[in-house]
């Protein structure tokens, strides 16, 4: 007889392998254990006709484009030409040698090693390209290219007007600090490298494991792996430790579920390889297909002493899981490093620039064009002006024998390019980095976002980034340890027509079953524990008892505790609130359920499991109880169990009415039901059931129909509901970044139901909302590409439109959301691979709109799902790989040229967060790769808020005006050497001080701009909090762009025309007591006309103020005039003549009463127009935000979650179990023979991890 693991290797295909093979679920394939090797190749020929190669195609994998003629099996016929895999990866086991002799190209003519190492490295630098890498980097921006130009042409003596070293130092300086940042972030990958590459492992090395690194494991190495040690590569399990070689793993930081998955070896290597010196000589080849990044299939052979096995995703342990409740297990590296699936989902580290950064590149580029445009037209009219200069005054002709016009154009045309380039001074971006740094700090040291309970503070792991916080569109967030705790806490239940649960009472009145019960308690009703205790209501008791029986719980005693093994974290919440209510789950076997009813130990006898699966959503249990009655134990969702009752009474039209209560709560719900089966009846369904179980062909369908006869007429005992408990505040701060005009997408690889009722707990999803799926949104782009529309239009359009032609009533609908799962998301992302396959008639129809390829109709399709998927209030993606979701947030990037935000927790939001204009890593339960890759980490999501629409805006908004006032000041001080051109020859002469122009950005203007740019506020953060609204100004880029900056300039202008004409009005009269009339004299009035006009203007704008900015200002003046009185004393002159060439300039002028009324007078026009506009829009209505805060009431308060009302009634059910795990049990394969105890998947309940020892070792 067949061995039933055999079978299983057989029959049993993982769950994305079903979703992708719809072709190929009729046809019969001959068993995999006796395969000639001919007949495997054919086989794999035949699975690659079922599901095509879209796959493949899409991650860009080697030879995935192979083509071969198929031969069905049945007729023998060629059935033309097929994309199909390539499987041209060859693993041969202990034989190193054979893998290092391959080599593949990558670059031109250089070749690498086919197969990597398992060293990895995420580091962007080593010690040899730190410095030419980083400054490649640093020059891509236009600020420094345009800083070296400068410094180039002040090497040259003839028009140099500073020594070019001078120049030199800052932009060293500005450099270097850039470097040593960058420097410092690597040195962090570095260490996180060695740590993971330096980790401890056994690998097999001659006839005995050693222990090794895991930067030594090559592909072909057996490793022998211990119970909770990370799998270090891509491995084909060969042998554990477990019944059957069962190996449990988590795969939290790949899918993001906690709940255990299982894996099984081949029958022959777990019979075969049970010694080590059998791993020494095992000498296996597998075959299988290229590296690439699909997370849930694999497919390959295994061939051993001429018998050829099929290999599939069952097979494989991936790099990255955490093995659990398994001793020992060994396997074999098939791919290793950066061939693993995992670290193909990871993304390459990409440098981030702000939109900012991006429109300075642009200014800078405009600002130097002019600058050079202005440098011609000055450097023309001096030639002109030398040339009737010379011809006016012939007696000066000794003095220009040796220059023509043309060349003193020429050197002239260079001194003003040397002169106005103060205008993009390098103080600016030394400024710019130290506000970065100090804003950061604030993050840093905020109070409100740090987690008492953990000791984690934010951190801003980036100081380059905080502007774009304040320009957030769209935020892309994994759910799993993200949005919810992965906690289940049984919350309510209703049992024959009463609830439960929304009374209260404290452990220790007395009422407790046995030591067993729980030390602390989510849930405990008073008034429930007394009805058990009476133990008069059969429904109540067959209720508990079903919670007690129907379930794939694993249990282990340690000591007096019993510790919980369970297959998803819903199950074990249904079991422990059985347990604390009096049913406790003591043990079982193959075919028993032993429970102790209040105190009474009873044992069932197990006749049948109905597994679990998410068609059926229910899964059932018969059993025969000690007195011989057969009775169905039923649970599932509420849509499956209530169709398949006896009869509708009054309890369960209460029941019903429950679920709707249940709903409106967000909890998820179950519904339980249970029948008595007769003998006779068990005896005919059983004869059947034994013969469906042995079927070749369409098993499961069979099954399937036998679980549907028996699962009817069934009686409602109630339901449960559980809370799968979110974060602190999550629903609240979705609330809040929705008024504030941001978008939240969920990107999660949990299946749907769960995803959707997370996103009703956390109020994503609302009642009112109209929720498109697959199909609907397949109608829209099927629509669409009918149309022939070139997406003129947008998504709001093209989804009103269409579902308006559907469903009349669905145009009243203003808000609606999508949820999709990730094979349909493949399809739209890699659409041209799709077209080939010709899958359906969406993608039939849309290969016959043809435009000028396919990829072409790919873009147009994406872009067309895009405006769709952003014209919805919420977008929520299920089952979709990390690769997947880097892809979403790419989309967005590319078709809306929106800042995206992504936040998670784990290994598989990695690549999302290194896609994302920003990343956010939560410090979570899932390690801290995501932390460790992130721009920001944060300890909760709710602190998101405080992020974004505190810290985020206040940092657009000082970056903003930092900027803004920058360059008014500098337009504003240093404008006036244009026009002193006109009056002076046009000859590149200054008109200040050199002294006043190099401290004018240091020191005289600097430092109020400074405060402003680190401690500006336009509101408080808890009215930033309590009015939303205002982040959209970041959104909308109102702060600064094209138009403000021209505005600035033109103010600027402005403010130098009137300093310097004013004065040079003045002059031309001779004003003063004391003659004063020289060039000195009027080079300090208009400088100080102009510097106290810039003092003004930031006063006038400054709305936040503190004791340092006060402090600031009056600084810039005190230093002024002190630097003034040193640079300009006699003693300095006579020292120096050469440097110090303005002798008491400003004594001579500034004590004069004319000259400071004449300043004054400058003052007075140059803050007349401000004033003006101020007073302006005060008078028509355009108010400030201040003002237009204490008029309005806040829009949302930040309170407790409160139930949403719900018009008509929607299923809450959600279930997190894994199909399977009934089979494994009724097989006895997770079962230890010689006791009870049983070592099985599970999630250990928190309080007990530490009571769970390590299960019996190999050698026991």
């Amino acid at each position: 007889m067949t061995h039933p693991a055999r079978a299983r290797g057989r029959f049993r295909a993982d769950e994305g392998r079903k979703r992708h093979e719809p072709a190929a679920a009729t046809r019969t394939y001959p068993p995999a254990h006796c395969l000639t090797s001919g007949q495997c190749h054919r086989r794999l020929s035949q699975w690659g006709q079922a599901w095509g190669d879209a796959g493949a195609a899409a991650t860009g994998d080697p030879g995935s484009g192979a083509s071969m003629a198929v031969q069905d099996p049945a007729s023998g016929c060629l059935h033309g030409k097929k994309q199909l895999p390539a499987f041209t990866w060859e693993v041969r086991a202990n034989d190193r040698n054979y893998h290092m002799q391959f080599k593949k190209k990558f670059a031109f003519c250089l070749t690498k090693k086919k197969y990597a190492g398992n060293a990895i490295k995420t580091a962007k630098y080593n010690i040899f390209t730190f410095l030419p890498l980083n400054l490649y980097e640093q020059f891509h921006r236009m600020a420094n290219v345009y800083f070296v130009f400068v410094i180039l042409l002040q090497t040259i003596p003839e028009i140099s007007t500073l020594p070019w070293y001078t120049l030199l130092f800052p932009l060293s300086c500005l450099l270097t600090i850039r470097g040593l940042r960058d420097l410092i972030d690597d040195i962090g990958r570095h260490q996180s490298d060695r740590n993971i590459n330096g980790r401890p492992c056994e690998i097999l090395s001659g006839k005995s494991f050693r222990w090794q690194k895991w930067r030594d494991i090559c592909v072909g190495d057996i490793v022998r792996l211990h119970k909770e040690s990370f799998i270090p590569a891509d491995m084909l399990l060969l042998h554990s430790s477990e019944p059957s070689s069962l190996c449990y793993v988590e795969t939290a930081d790949i899918d993001g579920e906690t709940n255990l998955k299982f894996r099984q070896a081949l029958l022959v290597t777990h019979q075969e390889l049970v010694s080590e010196e059998a791993m020494a000589t095992f000498d296996g080849r597998v075959t299988c297909e290229e590296p690439n990044s699909r997370m849930h299939s694999f497919t390959g052979t295994l061939e051993w002493r001429g018998e050829t096995y099929s290999l599939d995703n069952e097979r494989i342990l991936l790099r990255g899981c955490k093995l659990r409740n398994t001793d020992v297990c060994y396997g074999l590296v098939i791919y290793a490093g950066f061939d693993s699936k995992i670290m193909r989902n990871c993304g390459k580290i990409k440098r981030k620039k702000t939109k900012l950064d991006c429109m300075m590149d642009r200014l800078v580029i405009i600002i130097f064009l002019v600058l050079l445009v202005t440098s011609l037209c000055l450097a023309v009219a001096s030639g002109f002006w030398a040339r009737k200069f010379q011809e006016k005054h012939s007696y000066l002709s000794a003095l220009y024998k040796h220059t023509t016009p043309a060349q003193q154009a020429f050197f002239n045309f260079w001194g003003f390019t040397i002169l106005l380039s103060v205008i993009i001074p390098m103080s600016m971006y030394i400024m710019f980095e130290f506000i970065y740094l100090v804003n950061s700090f604030f993050i840093n040291w905020d109070l409100e976002m740090y987690y008492a309970v953990k000791d984690i503070p934010a951190k801003a792991r980036s100081t380059s980034l905080n502007d774009q916080l304040g320009q957030v569109e769209y935020i892309f967030s994994d759910k799993t340890g993200t949005l919810t705790q992965n906690i289940m806490s049984f919350k309510k239940c209703c049992i024959n027509g009463t609830i439960y649960g929304n009374s209260w009472w404290k452990q220790g009145s007395g009422l407790t079953w046995s030591h067993h019960s729980e030390k602390k308690l989510d849930f405990c009703d008073a008034t429930l524990l007394e009805a058990t205790w009476r133990d008069s209501d059969p429904v109540l008791r067959e209720f508990l008892r079903l919670l007690a029986l129907c379930h794939t719980v694993m249990v282990e005693e340690k000591g007096d505790q019993l510790v919980y093994q369970a297959a998803s974290p819903d199950e074990e919440a249904l079991v422990l609130a059985a347990r604390n209510l009096g049913y406790v789950f003591l043990a079982r076997t193959q075919d028993t359920i032993t429970i102790s009813e209040l105190g009474k130990k009873r044992t069932y006898k197990v006749l049948a499991m109905l597994d679990f699966n998410s068609d059926r959503k229910r899964m059932s249990v018969l059993v025969r109880d000690p007195q011989g009655t057969i009775r169905l134990y039923t649970k599932g969702a509420d849509t499956v169990i209530l169709e398949r009752l006896q009869r509708r009474g009054p309890n369960e039209t209460f029941t019903e009415m429950a679920l709707d209560r249940f709903a409106e709560e967000t909890l998820r719900t179950l519904c339980l039901a249970s029948k008595e089966v007769s003998e006779a009846e068990y005896s005919k369904w059983s004869r059947r059931h034994q013969e469906a179980s042995v079927l070749l062909q369409d098993r499961a369908q069979e099954l399937d129909k036998l679980y549907e006869e028996m699962e009817q007429n069934l009686q409602l005992l109630g339901a449960t509901a559980i809370e799968d408990k979110l974060q602190d505040g999550v629903p609240e701060t979705i609330q809040l970044l929705k008024l504030g005009n941001i978008k939240v997408w969920v990107l999660t690889g949990d299946k749907q139901e769960t995803a959707m009722n997370i996103g009703y707990a956390c109020k994503l999803l609302t009642d009112d909302m109209e929720i498109l799926e697959e199909k609907e949104i397949s109608e829209i782009l099927e629509a669409y590409s009918v149309s022939n529309s070139n997406l003129s239009g947008s998504g709001e359009a093209l989804c009103s439109g269409r579902l308006s032609q559907q469903r009349p009533e669905a145009s009243r609908h203003n808000k609606r959301a999508i949820v999709i799962s990730g094979d349909f998301l493949d399809k739209i992302l890699h659409v041209g691979e799709v077209l080939k396959e010709k899958k359906g008639w969406l993608w039939r129809r849309l290969a016959c709109c043809r435009a000028t390829g396919s990829q072409e109709q790919g873009s147009l399709v994406e872009k067309a799902f895009v405006d769709l998927a952003t014209s919805c209030q919420a977008v929520i993606c299920c089952r979709v790989t990390p690769k997947q979701k880097a892809l979403i947030v790419q989309l967005v990037k590319k078709h809306k040229k929106a800042i995206t935000l992504a936040i998670g927790d784990g290994a598989n939001d990695v690549n999302m967060i290194k896609t994302a204009d920003i990343g956010v890593g939560i410090s979570g339960l899932e390690g801290m790769q995501a932390v460790q890759c992130s721009d920001y980490a944060l300890a909760q999501f709710s602190y998101l808020q405080r992020l974004l629409l505190v810290h985020g805006r206040w940092a657009y908004l000082r970056i903003c005006k930092f900027l803004r006032y920058f360059f008014y000041k500098t337009f504003a001080g240093l404008m006036a050497q244009v026009w002193f051109a006109f009056h002076s020859g046009f000859t590149a002469q200054p008109l200040y001080e050199g002294w006043f122009l190099a401290f004018y950005n240091i020191f005289y203007t600097t430092y109020p701009v400074l405060s402003m740019g680190l401690l500006e506020q336009d509101v408080s953060a808890k009215k930033s909090l309590e009015f939303p609204e205002l982040y959209v100004i970041g959104q909308q880029d109102e702060l600064f762009n094209y138009h403000v900056f021209g505005v600035t300039l033109l103010h600027g202008v402005s403010t130098s025309l009137a300093s310097f004409y004013i004065a040079l009005w003045a002059f031309e009269d001779h004003v003063g007591s004391k003659a004063v009339g020289d060039y000195e004299s009027f080079a300090v009035t208009v400088a100080t006309s102009a510097l106290l006009s810039v003092l003004m203007e930031i006063i006038l704008d400054t709305k936040f103020w503190t004791v340092l900015s006060f402090l600031m200002v009056t600084a810039s003046l005190l230093l002024f005039c002190l630097f003034s009185f040193l640079t300009q004393s006699i003693d300095a002159f006579r020292i120096a003549p050469a440097v110090f060439c303005f002798p008491n300039a400003s004594r001579n002028a500034l004590t004069d009463p004319y000259i400071l009324l004449v300043v004054l007078l400058s003052l007075v026009v140059n803050t007349i127009p401000s004033l003006t506009i101020r007073l302006y829009r005060t008078i028509t209505g355009k108010t400030s935000i201040q003002q237009k805060i204490h008029r309005k009431e806040p829009s949302v308060e930040l309170r407790a979650h409160v139930p949403r009302g719900s018009f008509h009634r929607r299923s809450t059910y959600a279930f997190s179990h894994q199909e399977g795990y009934a089979s494994l049990i009724t097989r006895g394969e997770s079962l230890r023979t010689g006791g009870t105890r049983s070592a099985a998947p599970g999630l250990l309940h928190p309080e007990m991890t530490p009571a769970l020892s390590s299960l019996p070792s190999p050698s026991a």
